[in-house]
């Protein structure tokens, strides 16, 4: 078995898990300055928390080659954060897209912000069926979303066709070890149900179809070690918020997700701590 699956998730639900819990990321994931949803990377050298986070979108950037005006799709663009990076660093032509409401708002407040509207376009739209044009692009850039396709080929099927021949994707995602498919704690299952991801996938599941699809795997970088301080600053914030937000549910009416999205933190780190799963950045060419 190389995958596992936690629970079915629509995705609409999806779309739910990030409605509902946003706040929460404005509050810990300090998303009013980074706008970024997704695990920091940390090198010896970085300052603080919101370095690391950026430090991911450059670790992606370098891995993938990112050459200036390119046309990238941002995967699950989340917040925009990405692509505002790659529009103001790499002077990107993005589309991003996701399936959030809410998301979809800030970010789009984010872009007129910085004065980006004619650089960067914001749609909801589905990664693996959506409705831009054979080969519309140079880069799919799939940061911490490509775990919430089902199947998980869907993506890299969708990635084939938009991407233009020689066109390059990029994925940075927390991948399962054999430790994490048995869970015998149930640490994987109990994240995912938090996350509303049904199935967590292994590195190497995911790498094995690429060359079946049309891609040639040409990078694979290991930065288990580098996020680990970030997996570590979401523990804290479950420890430092379970008693506020027991309170809080036990005396308000709290959404499906948002009443247990606290607990993520404890989970995705006893994983981690225990081996059970590993990130990565992947890049693959479309031959």
């Amino acid at each position: 078995m190389d995958s596992l699956i936690c629970a079915v998730f629509s995705k609409e639900e999806i779309a739910d898990y990030y409605n509902q819990t946003l706040d929460h990321y404005k509050i810990w994931w300090n998303l009013s300055e980074t706008q970024s949803v997704h695990y920091g990377i940390w090198h010896p050298d970085t300052p603080n928390f919101n370095e690391a986070l950026r430090n991911t979108n450059r670790e992606m950037a370098t891995l993938a080659g990112i050459k200036p005006g390119q046309h990238v799709l941002d995967a699950g663009c989340g917040v925009g954060g990405s692509s505002l990076f790659l529009a103001q660093q790499f002077n990107c032509q993005v589309k991003g897209i996701t399936l959030s409401t809410k998301q979809s708002a800030i970010a789009l407040q984010e872009i007129a912000k910085s004065k980006l509207e004619g650089q960067i376009d914001i749609s909801i739209q589905d990664y693996t069926q959506s409705n831009f044009a054979d080969e519309s692009f140079d880069v799919v850039w799939a940061c911490e979303s490509s775990c919430y396709a089902k199947p998980k080929t869907s993506f890299l099927l969708e990635a084939y066709r938009l991407l233009k021949p020689g066109g390059t994707l990029v994925v940075a995602d927390y991948f399962l070890t054999e430790a994490g498919i048995q869970d015998k704690n149930q640490f994987i299952r109990q994240w995912g149900d938090t996350w509303a991801i049904e199935e967590f996938n292994t590195a190497e599941n995911f790498i094995e179809p690429l060359d079946k699809v049309g891609f040639r795997l040409s990078n694979k970088v290991d930065f288990t070690q580098q996020i680990t301080p970030s997996s570590r600053r979401m523990y804290r914030s479950f420890l430092v918020g379970a008693i506020p937000s027991i309170l809080y549910n036990a005396t308000h009416k709290t959404s499906r997700f948002a009443k247990r999205h606290y607990l993520s933190g404890k989970f995705q780190y006893q994983a981690l701590k225990r081996k059970q799963w590993e990130y990565f950045i992947l890049v693959a060419i479309k031959k």
